[in-house]
This record gives C-alpha cells, structure tokens and sequence, in this order.
C-alpha cells in the first residue's frame, strides 16, 4: 500500500512547493484557452525607474547640445565659468555643464540643422 501512494506524494509534495515559491513570488491568475485556471508568477518589476532616469539623461544632453549651439563654445564656456566662481549648487551646475564629447557632437547636430 505504501508503494502505491509513494508517487502520489511526490506529485503532492511538488505541487505544495510550487505554490509556496509562487506564494513569496506574486502570482497572477489568467485563464487560458481550455478555460483553466493558470497561476503564475507575478513579472519583476524593479522599484527603480531605469527608464525613466535613462530618457532624463539623454533629455540632459540634448539640452547641453542645444544651448551649447544656440551660445556658441565662447560664450557657453564664459557661463559655465562664471558658474564655477559660485556657490556649491552653482559649481555642481558647471561640473554637469561643463563641456564634453557628447554635447560638441550634439551642438554640432543642431547648428547643422540650423535650431
């Protein structure tokens, strides 16, 4: 007799496991094609927005690019020292402001475009 319900308990024993990792997961209920109930897990999502930060850095350098093509390099690196003579919030902006690569490439884009 104890062979008999040896696999029974296996299959029960899985089953229990899978819903306690489902369980601490999230689970998410849908019905599928042949009308069954079908739990799974609940898709990560990080707490922080890395998209959202990633759109606000590029947003940064296209505005660096367009101030940087609308001033010109000598009076955009007058600012950013002028800024650098400042307080700590106005040193922080020339450091972020300061000249780089990607805004010469940027401001260049957009004196091509005429903006």
């Amino acid at each position: 007799m104890s062979r008999t319900a040896t696999p029974f308990d296996n299959r029960l024993k899985k089953i229990v496991r899978r819903h306690r990792r489902l369980d601490a997961a999230g689970v998410v209920h849908k019905v599928d094609g042949r009308g069954l109930i079908v739990a799974r897990p609940r898709i990560y999502n990080p707490k922080f927005p890395l998209k959202g930060l990633l759109l606000l850095v590029i947003a940064g350098f296209l505005f660096k690019g367009l101030v940087f093509a609308n001033l010109g390099a000598g009076q955009y690196n007058a600012h950013v020292t002028e800024l650098q003579a400042g307080t700590i919030v106005e040193k922080a902006g020339a450091w972020i402001m300061q000249v780089d690569p990607a805004t010469l490439m940027i401001g260049k884009g957009f004196d091509q475009l005429g903006l």
